[in-house]
């Protein structure tokens, strides 16, 4: 039972620590769309997400404003595009792109995840149609979102997807150069992608899921540093404990919103997703929350330690509020994100390999990464490969979206707006690793047991 000091406690959370429900997501199955005739299986994807999705932003606003809960965004995650477009001609993934797009306006939510592929094991035809498609399809559009799974602990690397993600990020920021490279912004790479992540750019629902799903992603970064202020210089236990305590009120308002989205959408229920997302506003900042914990500025010596603790105690509050918790629950580090980070990597104490460490006991991984626009396509899939390698060996989810800004230089700012935030352009290593991704083939799975 809640008791008046829980409820005012909350409210406190909104007013002024930026405690919000990130977003509301609808997962839609696509499966029953397939057609090898472009237009009929354009014209099913748009008449099915409409007709699901008709009125998840109205109910969205509803619950926002009869429970006060800020609800951030409205989304829609949808079969990975590959598989539900198995079948058709080369020309039409672009198309269905622009239908997605389509379905955007026409629901009014605010972004679309699933024009994607699952290439871990190896690629189809219907994966490489949809792999050069991205950069138009991105280009073409600008609520639709795409994500590549190249590898999973089970079934190793495919370095020929690594090698041809680089390529993609490559030609996608060359085709929009006109807005600092936009298009990579919905562009991400995943080892150990999973089926439930309400958070794009990489959500997709999955094909072991049902016809409809709904999650729901919390955030409140702010909340916790409030909360950590209130225990300077007591003992790791001290804040372990406090940041449980928090993650647990947290998802337990995470786990009213996404009960009440369901049952008045008529879908089933999902997963709470409580990752720590920070937005570029002063005060919601998971740099700031490990800063609070006692470092001189994040990137610095004891970065590491501080948000595995934070990580992991936040997935340990979230578990104690609800039984279906999932997703990428931990804590996320996307620098343009983050204005913590983004003053970090300006005072010269986080930089990319800090930031590669630092992925190794966090949620995702190298996320919205400004780096120079002559980044080669090569050093690019070698970054990706690195970050899937660590996600691979240490069975955790990893994921990379880097944007390389054409005629942008280390140091430079450049501005994605919205939720996507601003970056300062970050330095990259200058020795190449062509001749390492040139190589293809895969990468083996690790041995998960030895037991002669």
């Amino acid at each position: 039972m809640l008791d008046i000091e829980d409820i005012l406690e909350t409210q406190r959370m909104f007013d002024k620590n930026k405690l919000d429900v990130r977003t509301i997501t609808m997962g839609i199955s696509l499966l029953g769309c397939a057609s090898g005739d472009t237009r009929t299986l354009c014209g099913r994807i748009y008449d099915r997400i409409c007709r699901k999705a008709e009125h998840l932003v109205e109910t969205g606003k509803e619950i926002s404003r009869e429970y006060g809960v800020p609800i951030v965004n409205t989304r829609i995650s949808v079969t990975p595009i590959a598989i539900a477009a198995a079948g058709a001609p080369a020309e039409a993934y672009v198309e269905i792109a622009k239908t997605l797009q389509k379905a955007v306006d026409t629901t009014g939510i605010d972004i679309i995840g699933g024009f994607s592929a699952l290439v871990d094991r190896g690629m189809t035809e219907s994966d490489r149609f949809l792999l050069e498609a991205v950069p138009e399809a991105l280009a073409s559009t600008k609520s639709v979102c795409s994500s590549v799974a190249v590898g999973s602990t089970k079934a190793g690397i495919n370095m020929d997807a690594v090698q041809k993600i680089g390529c993609l990020v490559k030609k996608t920021a060359a085709l929009t150069a006109g807005h600092d490279a936009e298009g990579c912004t919905r562009l991400v790479a995943f080892c150990n992608a999973v089926e439930d992540n309400p958070f794009m750019a990489g959500a997709f629902h999955g094909v072991t899921q049902g016809d409809c799903a709904v999650h729901v992603g919390v955030s409140g970064p702010g909340v916790v540093k409030k909360a950590l202020e209130e225990v300077r210089g007591e003992p790791f236990e001290t804040v372990a404990k406090t940041v449980k305590n928090t993650a647990f009120m947290i998802t337990r308002l995470g786990q009213l919103v996404a009960q009440e989205a369901a049952r008045r959408l008529h879908v089933p229920f999902g997963i709470i997703d409580l990752s720590l997302a920070p937005t570029a506003a002063v005060g919601d900042s998971v740099a700031q929350v490990l800063e609070e914990m006692g470092l001189e500025s994040c990137g610095g010596p004891g970065t590491t330690a501080a948000l595995a603790l934070l990580n992991d105690a936040v997935k340990k509050g979230g578990l104690m509020a609800s039984s279906s918790v999932g997703g990428l629950s931990g804590a996320f580090i996307p620098v343009s994100e983050d204005l913590g980070m983004i003053k970090a990597v300006q005072k010269g104490s986080l930089c990319l390999e800090k930031l590669e460490a630092m992925t190794c006991v966090c949620s995702v991984g190298l996320d919205m990464i400004a780096v120079p626009g002559d980044t080669s396509a090569a050093t690019i899939s070698a970054i990706l490969a690195d970050e899937a390698a660590i996600g691979m060996i240490n069975n955790k989810t990893t994921a990379v979206r880097v944007i390389p800004v054409p005629g942008k230089v280390p140091g430079d700012m450049v501005e994605f707006g919205g939720l996507m935030g601003y970056a300062p352009v970050i330095q990259v290593s200058r020795f190449k690793a062509d001749r390492f991704i040139e190589r293809g083939g895969r990468i083996p799975a690790p041995i998960r047991a030895l037991t002669n």
